[in-house]
């Protein structure tokens, strides 16, 4: 049984019309309609909001039985979105993490002062060049494998559906 079938058994169980549950969630009759027709699916928010309202668990509101229903599909779906996002907002941070020592490293060394000491050693900070060029690099390494992985992941969704 999908959400839509299962949210209309429960309404009419309870003989309640779709105007009555919609005052209760405080939405439209017609969200509820396009609900019950599987037009759309609500948030999870809104869901639990109607797991509270009819006093039942989410397994029972979302399940419905033991088969998935596209209800558990779509929760399932948007969890696993949740965590690819998560992970690219942490990649991309660390990318600009990178880059920002990167310059750092290279301004440091623009600025810095080389002098030859009474000992006649030069003292010089080269080492900062190719170390900043290094972090520069990385961070653009960083955000090239996070597009790769993006649109690679972007074309096996497209194949499944």
């Amino acid at each position: 049984m999908d959400f839509g079938e299962q949210l209309r058994k429960i309404r009419t169980d309870r003989g309640l019309t779709q105007e009555q549950v919609a005052s209760k969630l405080n939405v439209s009759r017609q969200t509820i309609s396009n609900w019950e027709n599987n037009k759309n699916l609500p948030d999870l928010e809104m869901v639990v909001d109607i797991s509270m309202t009819f006093n039942l668990s989410l397994d029972q509101l979302i399940l419905g039985g033991e088969n998935m229903n596209n209800m558990t599909e779509k929760l399932i779906k948007d969890g696993s979105e949740t965590r690819r996002a998560k992970m690219n907002l942490i990649s991309i941070i660390f990318g600009a993490v990178l880059l920002c020592i990167g310059v750092a490293c290279i301004l440091i060394k623009a600025n810095s002062v080389e002098y030859i000491d009474a000992e006649g050693f030069l003292h010089e900070n080269f080492f900062l060049l190719p170390i900043g060029f290094f972090f520069i690099f990385s961070g653009f390494v960083t955000f090239i494998v996070t597009g790769v992985r993006n649109i690679v992941e972007n074309l096996k969704n497209r194949k499944i559906q």
